[in-house]
Formats: structure tokens, sequence, C-alpha cells
């Protein structure tokens, strides 16, 4: 079985450092931890972590049963300064109590086992036969009879193959997709790109049925459509309100509800970071240095619903999505900035009126004659709100949609700029179930 690593291309981009003085931290994960069960009490820093790590390291190896306890330690170190900065009055960046460290899941509905490799403990090799090489303990080594590393197959491909220095090493079992999946940390240079080499703007219009609309002042347009993943996301909602309603009296989930849950969730995110990464790599070869986001606040108090609001806010989750957006736009150095959008859905471009023009599904209309798609003349408006720059004349936009692996450009384009691309995987086990040569 292939290991998915979170933060490539083919699968989800982490999080990154926000200091630019700094090199930026990005993240690019597998499980094979028991938890003690005996319980402790008293101090935790009376804990007998010698015995945790004497019980393990024959499995795991010492250095990674080492790593366990002291992420621990770390997860309490936390857990005690936030509590003090809590109770300091002249601090004011922290507002609600923290909460103590505590397992991963619950023992009624299961834990989810996780590992952690310390960073010299461990290798990744990228090309046609992608692999990961970790250390085992002894006693592992000899119930399988094995010799050297552990070998593990990696599918998908790096969002950095050139870093630094890498961190340490992430493994969990993912329940959901019955697969492995590793999250590498990384160190990477502050001049991993350049910034943008022109000073161009680009405004969003951010939706439901239409992900993003964007404009930009050289006169591209690109739109991402997002009724088959909303679609998809109701579907399963209404699965889950299925489930639920089976219930016993007294419960409220269950293994199987959670599973759902964590399913919906991981589809959304995956979607939305491989499309802020798709849009920013456009905008960057545009030499976009701003991006402009319309806030909800006034759009939502003039055309609420209650279908709107559960777009908004439970399928595309805008705050999440923003963050998100300015996390990756600080790696290619483009800046965003939030800006009211109120009544850009309404306004004609030709004659400016607000209350003459009707709107169906995706076509803007208005007496004056004019007619256009109301997303995309939306996000245009927005960018000559908010810019001095002059608008370039606007070329054909171009359309994309999600296949569960990548935005890619959707046959109702009126002119393909590529086409739609097959998956690559560099793994072996798609072609003949090889696992991934060379020594240890």
């Amino acid at each position: 079985m292939p290991l998915p690593l979170s933060g490539t291309k083919s699968t989800t981009n982490a999080s990154c450092g926000t200091e630019r003085s700094k090199a930026p931290r990005c993240t690019q994960i597998f499980d094979l931890l028991d938890n003690d069960e005996d319980g402790f009490e008293g101090n935790v820093w009376d804990a007998n972590t010698g015995r945790l790590e004497g019980r393990y390291k024959g499995v795991l190896g010492a250095s990674t049963a080492q790593q366990v306890v002291r992420k621990n330690s770390e997860a309490w170190r936390g857990f005690f300064r936030l509590k003090d900065q809590y109770h300091d009055e002249s601090n004011t960046s922290v507002t609600e109590h923290p909460e103590p460290p505590g397992f991963r899941g619950n023992e009624d509905d299961g834990r989810q086992l996780k590992g952690v490799i310390r960073n010299t403990s461990y290798t990744v090799e990228w090309g046609d036969r992608s692999r990961l090489e970790k250390l085992v303990g002894s006693e592992l080594k000899d119930r399988h009879d094995h010799i050297g590393r552990l070998r593990l197959e990696i599918a998908g491909d790096p969002t950095w193959p050139d870093y630094e220095k890498q961190g340490r090493l992430d493994l969990w079992y993912d329940e959901t997709d019955c697969t492995f999946r590793a999250s590498q940390p990384v160190t990477v240079s502050d001049d991993v790109r350049d910034t943008p080499l022109a000073d161009e703007t680009a405004a969003l219009d951010i939706g439901a049925n239409n992900l993003v609309a964007c404009t930009t002042t050289t006169g591209q347009q690109y739109l991402y459509e997002g009724r088959d993943l909303f679609d998809r996301f109701r579907e399963t909602t209404r699965a889950i309100a299925r489930l639920q309603s089976k219930l016993r009296e007294g419960r409220y989930s269950s293994e199987r509800i959670q599973r759902l849950y964590r399913k919906r969730t991981r589809r959304r995110d995956h979607a939305q970071e491989a499309l802020c990464r798709d849009l920013l790599e456009r905008l960057y070869e545009d030499g976009v240095d701003t991006v402009y986001i319309g806030g909800l606040t006034n759009v939502l108090e003039t055309h609420w619903s209650v279908d709107t609001n559960a777009k908004t806010h439970n399928f595309w989750a805008f705050k999440k999505f923003t963050e998100r957006l300015a996390c990756t736009a600080e790696e290619y150095g483009i800046s965003v900035e939030v800006r009211s959008e109120a009544w850009t859905s309404q306004e004609c471009p030709q004659c400016g009126s607000t209350d003459r023009t009707t709107r169906h599904q995706d076509t803007l209309t208005c007496p004056c004659g004019f007619e256009g798609h109301a997303d995309l003349t939306a996000s245009e408006t927005f960018l000559k709100r908010h810019t001095a720059k002059a608008v370039r004349p606007m070329a054909r936009p171009v359309r994309f949609e999600w296949d569960d692996h990548t935005w890619s450009e959707s046959p109702r384009s009126p002119e393909r700029a590529r086409p739609k691309e097959q998956r690559t995987d560099p793994s072996t086990v798609h072609r003949d179930g090889n696992v991934a040569a060379g020594e240890s």
C-alpha cells in the first residue's frame, strides 16, 4: 500500500510560517503507537518516562520512543504556558481557558494511533519509485526476519522537493481511506520564489455555486465551479442525518457518523487547498502582487438565506478558506486584503444600476442591454472599485472543475489553455505492485 504524503501537489498542502524574516517552515505523515491504558495520578512531571521508553523501544526503536515522550512533554509545557498567559491580566493574547492535553479520540469510539519519527531517523527519496525509510526496533526486525530500515512506498509528488532541513515526521493510519499517511515539516529558504515581477492586482468573488470567480488587471478571468462539490457535501450531510435518526435514545454519534464527518471535511479541505495553490500559481505567473477578497458581513445581512448560509459557512467555510489563501499567498510574495464587496453582484458594469438588474442562476441582466456571467461580472466590478490601476480588456474566462484530485480546465471553457491532465503517480503500486527498489 502506498503512503500518501500530505503537503504534496496530489494531496494536501499544510501550514507554513508567517514570519518572512525567517525561513518559512512548511509541512509536507503514518501511525503505529499504542496508548498506555494504566493511567497516571499525581504530578505529570513525575511520570516514569524511562519505563515508557523501555516498553516501546524494542518495536519502535529507541529514537522514536524518545520522540513520543518528548512530544507529550511539549504538549504539557504548552498547556501550562497558555494557562499562565490566561491568568496574566497584562496579557490579552489568550482569551479562553486552555484545555489540558488528552488522547486523540476517546475510549468509546476508539483512539487515533499516531507516531513521530526524529528528523535524523528517516529519509525520503523522490523519483520514479518514491520511498520513505525509517528506523525500527530490534524486536520488530526479529519478529519479521527483517534487516535494515523499514521501507515504505510513497504516492504523490512533493510540494517542496528542495528544502534546507527536514523536521520530525508524524505518522498515522487513516481509517476512513484505509491507508497510511505522513506529514513532513520542512524548512525552505526565503528565496524559494521571487516576488512577482509586476504589480498587477486581482479581485475574488467567493461563493458556493462558483467557489471563486477571479478577475485581474491583466484582463485574465478564472472561474472555479463548485456545484458538484456542494452536491456531494449535501449528500454526505443527509447520510449523517439518516444515521443520527437511527441512534438509540441518549446517543448522539457513532463511529460511522464520525467517519462521515471526517470524510466530508477532508474532501472539502482538499479541494480548498488545491484551489488556493492552483489559483495563486496562475496569479503569480500573471505578475499579481495584491489580491482583494470580499468580506461577507454586509452581503449576508442583505442576501441571507438558509441555503446561502449553509453553502458559505458550513460547506465552503469562508473564514478558513481566506486564512488558507493568505497563508499560501505568502509563499508567492502576494498580499491578501479584505474589502467590502456589497452590491457588486447586482451592479451593472455598463450603467451602474443595482436596482434594475436581474440575476438568474449564473446570469446577470440589465434593461440597458447588458448580459453577462454574474460572478465574473461581480469580481470585475469589485476589482475596478478597489484599484486605481487600469484594467485591460477581458479575455475569455477559463473555467475549472474539480475531479477529486486537481482543478482541471472544464470542457465548457471557451478556450482551453491546457487539456485536462491525467493524474500522475510516481509510485509503483498501481502498475506492478512492486515495493520501491534500492538498497536501504
